[in-house]
């Protein structure tokens, strides 16, 4: 077997085979408008005398229309770089810039007009929703903040609608419910129905399929790809996966202790790997028909 063929074969994963590419190979996303880049972004903590940099001088360029995975096991920073991403930390160091422009989120009206162009999905559904507040609220709060508040009530009864049977769930069965009634699988659904209303330029996805079964995994990873291929959104994933990083991207980052050890185009990455620590996330992948390496296991 070619190398090539090898290195594919090791990060096969266990979704449908009806999943398709989310990657279009041929297409060079170089020429897109740029939507989100850093340069030197870092990030610090201080906890007493301890000192902890959890994100060391990464820099990234994410264009328009871009399938993107953050690839690293955890503690590799891949989640604080998440939360700088969404704005919900300040970079310690560096800059984050948001269309070609600095991003400024100095206020609360800015954070909130940013956070019209970037979204997230987050890993543990249960805890991204307010217990106190109804399906219907949780909707109806993303037709208002892209401007739909003065429709009339049947208006937007028809698009919570549509954004339901987006993801395969009825509305009319979910109306005066809470989030906590639905099962997890349905309640990734509806965090997907929400990005279908908001149609942010930017999904961050945050490890969005790592707490439901194979199955709904499958279900999950279909919708948001063809979220993205009507609306021409940006996807990051952020994911330790990188069997799906391969399958579902155009750009892989590589990251470790804090660090970018390698990035490019999925194929670049995956099939001719540079990085030590790239190859060795390739190699711990286990391979159903051979006898697993557990060499490379601490």
């Amino acid at each position: 077997m070619k190398t090539d063929e090898k290195a594919a074969s090791a990060v096969k994963t266990d979704t449908r085979e009806s999943v398709t590419f989310g990657a279009d190979r041929n297409k060079d996303f170089s020429k897109e408008p740029m939507c989100l880049s850093g340069k030197g972004v870092t990030r610090v903590f201080h906890a007493g005398k301890t000192t902890t940099v959890a994100v060391d001088h990464v820099d990234f360029e994410f264009h328009k229309g871009e399938l993107i995975s953050i690839v690293g096991e955890s503690g590799s920073g891949k989640t604080t770089l998440s939360k700088m991403l969404l704005g919900l930390l300040e970079p310690t160091e560096g800059q984050i810039l948001f269309k070609g422009a600095p991003r400024d989120i100095s206020s609360g009206a800015k954070k909130r007009e940013y956070w019209k162009g970037i979204q997230a999905i987050f890993q543990d559904p249960f805890s991204s929703y307010n217990v106190f507040h109804k399906i219907d609220s949780v909707l109806l709060d993303c037709i208002n903040m892209r401007g739909g508040r003065d429709l009339p009530k049947e208006k937007k009864n028809e698009m919570m609608t549509e954004a339901c049977s987006f993801v395969n769930l009825k509305f009319a069965e979910l109306t005066n419910k809470y989030p906590f009634e639905l099962s997890g699988g349905q309640m990734q659904r509806l965090m997907i129905a929400r990005i279908f209303l908001l149609k942010p330029e930017i999904l961050l996805a945050d490890e969005p399929t790592s707490m439901i079964d194979a199955c709904s995994r499958a279900t999950i990873l279909d919708m948001l790809l063809n979220l993205r291929n009507e609306t021409g959104m940006t996807v990051i994933f952020i994911t330790h996966d990188i069997g799906l990083a391969y399958y579902i991207s155009d750009s892989i980052y590589i990251m470790e202790h804090g660090k970018f050890v390698e990035s490019g185009s999925a194929e670049e990455v995956i099939l001719r790997p540079k990085a030590a620590y790239t190859k060795r996330l390739i190699s711990d992948v286990p391979k159903i028909h051979e006898p697993w390496d557990l060499s490379t296991v601490g």
